[in-house]
């Protein structure tokens, strides 16, 4: 088959120099923005010449965006619309340094922000994720819907003061849209060359002023592109169910509850990679073709998970408030994988697995005249059942694990134009193991403090610089499965990052910038070993260093006409690191892009027409801690075009416009290749009410 390894545009775009020229020159003219001012009941036709303030929660309380000294990338309802984002992973390709990678299991993805990522047999990530303030602190699950979304806010560098373990360099926090008095209903459908999707969500009040209420649903159905050799059948079809609900109370002006609930559930075939024919070529004497596999074990996946949040606010008085937010999730990862994905009756796994969580955070807070403080208390409870048949024997373990935390920042106004800020967190975390078929018995315990202190100063009204320096950590944990006894437990890794940034507006409003520079100084790095072809292990092998550099920017050029982009390079390298005798010092941390990017234009006019054109690209990464396997450097297009009228809006899109092929070849220590997304042209109708 034949595919562009690069999408030709102008310049030499393969290196990672002209991206950061190209950057620099769009962050250096009025160019960019596509977060509109739009009011949701007003002709879509219309927006504001303004780049209106951003209220966020990202240090848990409100806050102007733009006033935090904090690296955040916001994404409001119009935004995600606009973009045509429909998942987790489609909303990295917008934020500098950050990746969500998949190698195919359902609902499972693995993050990488400023080159620290987590593997999929992780039992930790790096960057949390919290819906809802339900905290995502595995892979598993580590996937959302954007629908019926007030904004989705991405914090980057450590959050740990607030939000504790696996922040360790920053988290994404998805919040669900408040019902109101007004009735609010939307309906959408997707029908493309590959897939199909309908999605829905209606709010509004039971009582008014008092009681109201939110559905939301959405089916989908992503047809599949890998071949059986044998039937001809596509064997890695996917469908997605997802269902949300919520309640919302006010029994008085000071009081709030909200109760949310999720449930997804997803049909899936297998995974969509294929054998590596470099690595099986001496165990295998026929493998498949690109793109094919001759699977003699199916495989699907057919994992599911729900989840429940209780949001009680009450406000004590006009400055002090209290949250409780007690919260409870549920993955079940039920999957067959053919691991050779031959005919041969070699290797196979089968899961059924139950994970569940269980937290309660408990916060005081109190802002007045520029000071600000805050304190709290949070507790959590994770049980795992595995359970596993595979080629090699089975696998039955039971793993229990509690973490404790207490927490409190304080925001210092020194004078009328600097502020200090403060925090500190303290965590303990205990881990009991017991694997069934071995009786073999395990407990381990990890405490990590994560104190962070910041200066922000408001140069003018419009611009503001911060320096900061903060703790970041990743719990430790136990090996279930271990080769190496030496290796059964591994320590939690932890980095200080230091980092200074600016945030601006300019041109009355219409033009922002922002921008951050970092080093981080990493200890105990949690390194994954490669046993293949049945596992991975953790150890904490090295020492490593990092750096980088983010741009953001944002400009309404005319009242129809923005336009976006953003730039990250990261650079993460091992720095002591010696294994069997044999030196990494200077590789490369894995499964981190040397650069990400994004270019979007974006044209409203008032009689209805929308069209907006995007650039994203990933710079080379590597896939093993000896930098014998990596993924080049790519770049996608996208396009989308449409009308929007008063209650009816009718686009057609197109993902990954020029068929860009960018496979990820050696992964898993060489055994296979991840084979990337075909082109998606659609039409997208929807009708608001």
């Amino acid at each position: 088959m034949q595919h562009n390894e690069y999408i030709k545009l102008p310049g030499r775009l393969k290196g990672g120099l002209p991206f950061v020229i190209m950057a620099l020159l769009l962050l250096s003219s009025p160019a960019i923005a596509q977060d509109q001012h739009k009011n949701a009941t007003a002709d879509k036709g219309q927006q504001d010449m303004l780049l209106a303030p951003v209220t966020v929660t990202a240090n848990k309380q409100k806050e102007e965006v733009q006033k935090i000294p904090v690296a955040v990338t916001v994404f409001n309802e119009m935004s995600i619309e606009d973009k045509k984002l429909d998942s987790l992973s489609d909303l990295s390709d917008y934020v500098p340094n950050l990746m969500l990678f998949s190698d195919g299991p359902p609902g499972v993805n693995t993050p990488s922000m400023r080159g620290i990522h987590a593997d999929a047999e992780s039992q930790s990530v790096s960057t949390g994720l919290f819906v809802d303030g339900i905290p995502v602190s595995s892979t598993l699950g580590y996937s959302n819907g954007l629908l019926d979304i007030e904004r989705v806010e991405v914090l980057r560098g450590p959050q740990g003061t607030l939000y504790g373990k696996n922040t360790e360099v920053g988290a994404i926090n998805i919040i669900t849209r408040l019902p109101g008095n007004e009735y609010r209903g939307k309906i959408t459908t997707d029908v493309g060359l590959n897939s199909k999707s309908a999605a829905f969500n209606l709010s509004g009040p039971i009582m008014q002023d008092q009681l109201f209420f939110g559905f939301a649903g959405e089916l989908s159905q992503n047809d599949g592109f890998i071949e059986h050799t044998a039937s001809g059948n596509p064997v890695d079809e996917e469908k997605y169910l997802y269902g949300k609900g919520q309640l919302r109370w006010l029994p008085n002006e000071d009081l709030e509850l909200r109760l949310i609930a999720s449930h997804t559930q997803y049909d899936n075939g297998a995974f969509r990679m294929g054998p590596n024919p470099d690595w099986w070529s001496e165990m295998l004497q026929s493998i498949p073709g690109d793109r094919e596999v001759s699977s003699d074990h199916e495989g699907k996946g057919k994992s599911s998970e729900s989840s429940q949040a209780l949001k009680i606010s009450y406000d004590i008085n006009d400055y002090l408030s209290l949250t409780s937010t007690t919260t409870h999730r549920y993955f079940n990862d039920n999957r067959n994988v053919d691991i050779d994905m031959t005919s041969a009756d070699l290797l196979w796994r089968d899961f059924d697995n139950d994970y569940r969580t269980i937290t309660e955070e408990l916060r005081l807070n109190y802002a007045n005249e520029g000071w600000k403080w805050l304190t709290g208390l949070y507790v959590d409870r994770d049980t795992i059942d595995i359970r596993e048949t595979a080629s090699g024997g089975p696998r039955t373990q039971d793993v229990e694990k509690h973490s404790y935390a207490a927490f409190g920042q304080l925001t210092v106004p020194v004078t009328s134009k600097l502020s200090a800020i403060g925090g500190l967190r303290y965590e303990v975390q205990k881990t009991d193991f017991k694997d069934k078929v071995t009786s073999e018995d395990m407990d381990g315990s990890w405490d990590n403090f994560a104190p962070k202190l910041s200066l922000e100063y408001q140069f003018q009204p419009k611009l503001m610089g911060y320096a900061s320096v903060a703790k970041g950590f990743r719990s430790g944990g136990i090996n279930y499965n271990y080769v190496d006894a030496d290796k059964a437990k591994y320590d939690s890794e932890e980095l200080w990052s230091y980092e200074i940034g600016a945030k601006s507006k300019w041109l009355d409003d219409r033009l922002l910038l922002n921008g951050a520079a970092y080093y981080m100084d990493i200890q105990n790095m949690q390194v994954y070993e490669g046993y293949p072809p049945m596992r991975l292990d953790i150890s904490n092998s090295a020492k490593g260093i990092g750096y980088g550099l983010e741009l953001e920017a944002q400009a309404l050029i005319t009242k129809a006409l923005s336009v976006d982009a953003s730039f990250g390079y990261s650079n993460v390298e091992f720095d002591d690191f010696t294994e069997d005798g044999v030196s990494y010092d200077g590789k490369k941390s894995p499964f981190a892009p040397e650069y990400t990017f994004n270019i979007g234009a974006q044209y409203r006019m008032e009689n209805g027409f929308f069209s907006r054109m995007d650039v994203v690209g990933y710079g080379k990464m590597y896939l093993d801690k000896a930098n014998r396997y990596s993924r080049d450097a790519y770049q996608l297009v996208n396009g989308k075009i449409g009308y929007e009228g008063e209650n009816l809006d009718a686009y057609l899109y197109c993902k990954n416009i020029f068929d860009t092929r960018y496979d990820t070849t050696g992964y898993y220590g060489g055994m296979y290749t991840l084979y990337s997304d075909p082109r998606e042209v659609g039409l997208n109708l929807s009708l608001r009410f």
